[in-house]
């Protein structure tokens, strides 16, 4: 399961390349993933996380301890 974000679930999705002549070819979208150390402090040390940039922004606003909790909940081992 390489390119999907461990938070939102973001994966790649195709579309069409459009040339000037209005040419259509097959390609993917990518979703901009960054691979992010957290420091998770109710257990005391790092995890890592694959994460888009609109989950960081997530963690951010929620906090980290809520995020690994619905992960947890939905059956990710972290």
């Amino acid at each position: 399961m390489a390119r999907v974000c461990q938070v939102t679930g973001k994966k790649p999705i195709t579309g069409n390349s459009v040339s000037h002549s209005n040419i259509k070819t097959k390609r993917r979208f990518l979703p901009n993933l960054q691979k992010k150390r957290f420091y998770f402090v109710e257990e005391d040390r790092w995890i890592t996380l694959k994460v888009s940039t609109d989950a960081l922004r997530t963690i951010n606003k929620n906090g980290l301890a809520a995020v690994v909790k619905d992960l947890r909940a939905a059956g990710d081992k972290i």
